[in-house]
């Protein structure tokens, strides 16, 4: 496994790799890897010649500093993981080398960027975009791995590929949770012991709510979930939405939806954990 800080010598290794008609993966991170990460990286190598796996925390993507500044950076323990994980290419770039003048492009991507986390975080799928397209272009890969922990942004970057048609599929991969049900996430380490004991609360109280769904109105389900999460002193609900999975636009009724999803952001404590739910 090769660890590449810069966009140039990264391009030179996978045009060789290329010359041996080899398809090329990809997986962007923000680094802290686990499991759930791991997995991507899995199918990753299974489907391609060659797994490229990006570890950079995109400062353009955060709207609030402190989260920014509190993300966890573990470089080396990563870059171990990778490696047993059978990565080819670890692309860990420096601010200045993805950026090395501001990035000032604004995208549209529809109504798919402006509901749940785009009401929340203003500019942070603009961010999203902006790096990942950046990725692609370094990259220029065949498949590009994706959680659906992160459902909406997954949409977004579909929706980004298709407005600047560049020719790569966007896998997404299926949520890995903890034995108790959270679903993995970086900012999980940063919960107290206590706080780790209460999360699982969010996933419990989403599988409960297929249940309940059955003869109830969208409404309903909204209210019983919100109500259930904050009732425990430490959480409080941002935001719940039951969404079409395509259109990411808000469901009434469940008719309106072949595929409807609940989306959902709860602060525990301080730290902001999303989820969601297929009904």
């Amino acid at each position: 496994m090769k660890i590449v800080n810069t966009i140039r010598e990264l391009r030179d290794y996978l045009a060789e790799e290329r010359q041996f008609g080899r398809r090329i993966g990809f997986v962007p991170t923000m680094g802290a890897l686990h499991d759930g990460h791991l997995s991507l990286v899995k199918q990753c190598r299974e489907a391609n010649g060659v797994c490229v796996v990006s570890i950079y925390v995109n400062p353009t993507q955060f709207n609030d500093k402190q989260d920014l500044e509190t993300y966890p950076r573990t470089l080396e323990k990563d870059c171990t993981s990778l490696k047993v994980a059978g990565c080819d290419y670890v692309f860990a770039p420096s601010n200045e080398e993805m950026y090395p003048e501001p990035d000032t492009r604004r995208f549209d991507l529809g109504t798919v960027s402006q509901v749940m986390e785009g009401v929340f975080r203003p500019g942070h799928f603009n961010g999203v975009a902006q790096i990942v397209s950046k990725l692609f272009q370094v990259v220029e890969p065949d498949h590009a791995y994706f959680g659906e922990k992160d459902f909406q942004q997954v949409a977004v970057i579909r929706e980004m590929v298709r407005q600047l048609g560049m020719p790569v599929q966007v896998v997404a991969c299926p949520i890995l949770r903890e034995s108790d049900g959270l679903a993995m996430s970086s900012r999980n380490v940063r919960l107290t012991p206590e706080q780790r004991q209460i999360a699982p609360l969010i996933a419990a109280t989403l599988k409960e709510s297929r249940t309940f769904a059955v003869g109830k109105s969208v409404d309903e389900v909204i209210d019983r979930v919100v109500k259930t999460l904050n009732r425990e002193p430490q959480m409080r609900v941002e935001y719940y939405e039951i969404v079409d999975g395509t259109s990411l636009l808000p469901v009434r009724r469940w008719n309106e939806s072949a595929e409807p999803v609940g989306c959902i952001a709860v602060f525990c404590g301080d730290v902001r954990l999303i989820d969601n739910v297929r009904y």
